[in-house]
């Protein structure tokens, strides 16, 4: 600001020097030329601003791309040539090729190792890369179709023995928990092996397993812990009794409403496998189920 105070006050005095001049010698009235921003050329501006865009460039090629810095004089070349002839659709493939096989070897191969097993690698890494070849070649013994369908049984299968392992006992205490509550004289086990307790024996009208009902619940675990609870959240949750897990569909479609009972379902009523939240796989629950009203 201070310099553009200058620039002003000297343009200024300029124009009071020639105005004082063309009185005193108007033939001879000279022209104030106003000074020009000090800069450089179109031409050197370009080829700074060019080195300028290429800041980080060197990283990209060496840690995203994986030039090895002793052939930059080859990205060069592609960089001055970028027509594609045979030799760089050849070396364009080679690469990719060369590219392709360090992903499977260290990023796929580890993944499918991971879902079959978390601790050990079971995968035949020679066997896995020659069935990748030969898909590729197009002379692989399995049709791709044929192939992904296998695969994908396997890693069922696999996956299955995985949370047997990993989560079996949840399911081996469940069993052991409802075989002893079913000698429980107010307990109820139906053919399903979903067992109730009437808490409270309402006298409404019984939902079919389309209607919407409005509940207020609590569930948990064998060992007491609690996993969701409508009473907590001091809001009841409406649904419709067939979109929730089986044992929360048979019970419902039995109770009248005013009824509150306390469930007892089996993991294979509830989530089986799965890992729901806070519920771990092959997991018993218990539910306190509060039948309010059938929402029409």
């Amino acid at each position: 600001m201070k310099a553009l105070k200058y620039i002003t006050i000297a343009l200024g005095l300029l124009v009071c020097v020639s105005t004082s001049a063309a009185k005193k010698a108007k033939k001879n009235k000279k022209v104030a030329e106003v000074a020009k921003v000090d800069t450089v050329s179109m031409d050197v501006f370009s080829y700074a601003y060019g080195i300028a865009q290429t800041n980080g460039l060197m990283n990209y090629l060496v840690q995203r791309l994986g030039v090895d810095t002793a052939y930059v004089s080859y990205f060069l070349s592609g960089f001055d040539d970028p027509s594609i002839d045979e030799q760089t659709k050849q070396m364009k493939a080679y690469t990719a090729g060369k590219d392709i096989r360090q992903q499977v070897e260290n990023q796929i191969i580890a993944q499918v190792n991971r879902q079959i097993n978390d601790s050990i690698d079971l995968l035949n890494k020679e066997r896995f890369i020659q069935g990748f070849r030969d898909a590729i070649a197009g002379n692989a013994s399995f049709t791709s179709d044929s192939a992904q369908a296998l695969a994908s049984k396997q890693l069922d299968y696999y996956n299955s023995v995985k949370m047997e392992a990993k989560y079996g006992k949840n399911r081996i205490e469940g069993e052991e928990f409802l075989k002893a509550n079913a000698k429980k004289d107010s307990v109820v086990t139906t053919k399903s092996g979903l067992q109730y307790k009437i808490l409270t024996a309402g006298t409404g009208a019984v939902p079919t397993a389309t209607q919407k009902v409005k509940v207020n619940y609590e569930g948990r675990l064998i060992d007491g812990t609690v996993f969701d609870s409508s009473y907590k959240r001091n809001q009841p949750a409406t649904f419709a009794c067939n979109q929730v897990i089986k044992g929360w569909t048979e019970a419902l479609t039995m109770m009248p409403v005013g009824s509150k009972w306390q469930l007892f379902i089996p993991q294979e009523l509830a989530y089986g496998a799965r890992e729901a939240g806070k519920i771990p796989p092959f997991s018993m629950l218990i539910f306190d189920v509060e039948l309010i009203e059938i929402v029409e």
